[in-house]
Order: C-alpha cells, then structure tokens, then sequence
C-alpha cells in the first residue's frame, strides 16, 4: 500500500497533464540558484505541508471543494507567486511572507486534488496512504526544485543581472497561468 500511494503522489507532481504544480514550483524558485538550496527545500516543504492538510481535511470530510473554483485559484495562485517574483527587489528577503504564501497555495493546490484522492482511498485507515502519497509529492517536488535551481545557477552564471532571468521567466509564466485562468472560467 505505501508504494502505490507514494508513486501516485510522486506521479501526481510529475504529470505532464497537470503542469501546474511544476508552474508553480518554477514560480517559487525562479529567482534561486544552488546556494539557496536549503531555503528552496523549506518553501517546496511549506507547500507540501498546505497541500498534505487539505487532502486529510478532504479525506476526512471535514471540507467540501468545488473543483471549478480551486482549478481558477490554482491557477490564479501560479500568477500571483510569478507577479511576486517579478515585482519583489530581490534584495528582499521576507522569507516569512514566502513560506506563508508556498503554504497557503499549496492548501489550494491540495484543494485541488482532493476530490480524485479521497475517490481512490478506502474506508478504512487514511494514515498510510495519506502519508505515503504526501512523501511521494515531497520527493517529486525536491527533485523539480532542485533541477530548476541547477539550470538557474548555470543562467546566473552568464547574466550580469540575475532580475532578467525573473522577468522573463516569471512573465511567460505569468502569460501561461492568465491562460489557464481564461480555460478554467
């Protein structure tokens, strides 16, 4: 039970067809290279952590979702992390507001697959597969982020200024999730 539960959380990150979670992890750490590894983990961990209460919330019954609107906030949420990215001096270290926001959209982003998860889950004991599933969405993010953080370190190495990365990135994901806001409405 936990293998199954934990490649369907690590595949569930990793889906081509759902590309918003590997937008908003882009989004989250378009501004990081390698030496902000830790902190990078700490945000990727914050929203796992959002993400993992609202599927037990779900699971448990305890909220009720309306799948159209999540899909809009997921993708509203993708948006406003890129916007935020952009429009910060990235001398700005808020690493609270950062963490706050990484956990808050990953409740959203949870929201969103929560209606499929609990579906597939039994009756019975949730503690294992919700645990193992979450594990698995762990380790799928920390490979993203990492491998994001890898080729932004090889990028800054070559620009003089690291806020073009950040414009032009977070301005085609910007473009990309006003995209997904427009299908979704």
């Amino acid at each position: 039970m936990f293998e199954a539960y934990f490649k369907l959380g690590f595949e569930h990150i990793l889906d081509i067809n759902g590309l918003d979670h590997v937008l908003f992890l882009l989004a989250l750490t378009m501004p990081f290279s390698l030496k902000d590894w830790k902190r990078v983990i700490i945000l990727a961990t914050a929203f796992t952590v959002g993400h993992s209460v609202t599927l037990a919330l779900s699971a448990l019954d305890i909220i009720k979702v309306n799948s159209d609107l999540i899909e809009i906030l997921i993708a509203l949420s993708i948006f406003i992390t890129a916007l935020l990215q952009i429009i910060k001096k990235q001398s700005d270290q808020k690493l609270k507001k950062e963490y706050g926001l990484a956990l808050l959209f990953g409740f959203i982003h949870g929201m969103g697959f929560s209606n499929f998860f609990k579906s597939i889950l039994g009756k019975d004991n949730i503690t294992i597969p919700l645990l193992s599933f979450n594990i698995g969405v762990e380790m799928a993010q920390i490979l993203i982020v990492l491998a994001i953080i890898t080729f932004n370190t090889a990028v800054f190495k070559y620009l003089k200024n690291r806020g073009y990365w950040v414009y032009t990135v977070g301005g085609l994901v910007c473009l990309w999730s006003l995209k997904l806001i427009v299908e979704r409405l």
